[in-house]
């Protein structure tokens, strides 16, 4: 219950799992038939980069800091960085639920879950007036439970935990097993934090060997790992199941070199690893 995102909003990290968010929501509209977006660790909705939190810590500077005022963003950047700007960039940062807010049509609707009652209440505020979402102040992981399968029977569920607990990519996994098996056919979003000393291959062994078919990692990494800050964040990557057609090749050759060149903070790379096969 410590983890505030507030400290955390816009960073490189933000950037490459809301792309992609944005991009499977994209995806998901081209059909005319309603789908539901579900967030299970959704936080607070929009986030104030002027406040006392983000100045703290700065993140967002090299974040999306970094884009905004760049010319040379490619077409797949489009549906993040429009909505980026028309919710408030760079005075105020939306997370998931407000870019989710802003994407879906009439016709779609959104779960969103969040357990920190500070950010549950902020949430609250943000989503008052919108009859499309539903919104569970409790666990994520417990939410993910009762809002699967959906009525719409599409849809993207984004499992984005804060990683308090020394636990949590076995928890990860324990989610994935059993959303999927309440709802095979979802676009799973998963993401998690690359730091030293965290090898992310027994995290993909795992899965792996979960008995999910179409699963593929992203990981980039934009830091050098520094001695005076053993726990800094490097990177991050996102496990995605049933990914859109195209968008892992989209990803791996036109989307993570730009971030990379643009977010680069001394060591940049990147890797899409298919974890399981169509």
């Amino acid at each position: 219950m410590n983890y505030r995102h507030a400290y955390h909003a816009g960073n490189f990290a933000d950037v490459l799992k809301h792309v992609v968010l944005c991009l499977v929501v994209e995806h998901l509209k081209k059909k005319a038939k309603p789908f539901r977006a579900i967030d299970s660790h959704a936080g607070r909705g929009l986030y104030d980069l002027g406040g006392i939190e983000a100045g703290k810590t700065g993140e967002w500077r090299e974040g999306i800091g970094r884009l905004l005022d760049r010319a040379d963003a490619p077409a797949e950047l489009a549906p993040y960085l429009d909505a980026v700007r028309v919710l408030g960039a760079p005075r105020t940062y939306p997370g998931s639920p407000a870019l989710l807010r802003h994407l879906l049509r009439p016709i779609d609707r959104m779960v969103f879950a969040e357990l920190h009652p500070e950010d549950g209440a902020a949430l609250r505020d943000f989503c008052a007036d919108d009859p499309r979402i539903t919104l569970r102040i409790e666990d994520g992981y417990r939410a993910l439970g009762k809002s699967l399968p959906p009525p719409e029977r599409r849809g993207v569920i984004l499992i984005d935990p804060p990683f308090e607990f020394r636990d949590e990519f076995d928890r990860l996994i324990m989610a994935l097993k059993d959303a999927h098996r309440r709802f095979a056919g979802g676009i799973y979003l998963l993401w998690y934090p690359i730091k030293p000393g965290w090898s992310t291959e027994a995290f993909h062994g795992e899965l792996s060997q979960a008995g999910i078919r179409d699963m593929v990692a992203v990981e980039q990494t934009v830091r050098a790992q520094d001695p005076a800050a053993p726990n800094r964040l490097l990177g991050s990557g996102l496990i995605l199941v049933n990914p859109p057609f195209g968008l892992t090749r989209a990803l791996d050759e036109i989307v993570l070199p730009y971030l990379g060149a643009a977010l680069d903070a001394g060591a940049r790379s990147h890797r899409v690893v298919v974890l399981a096969p169509e």
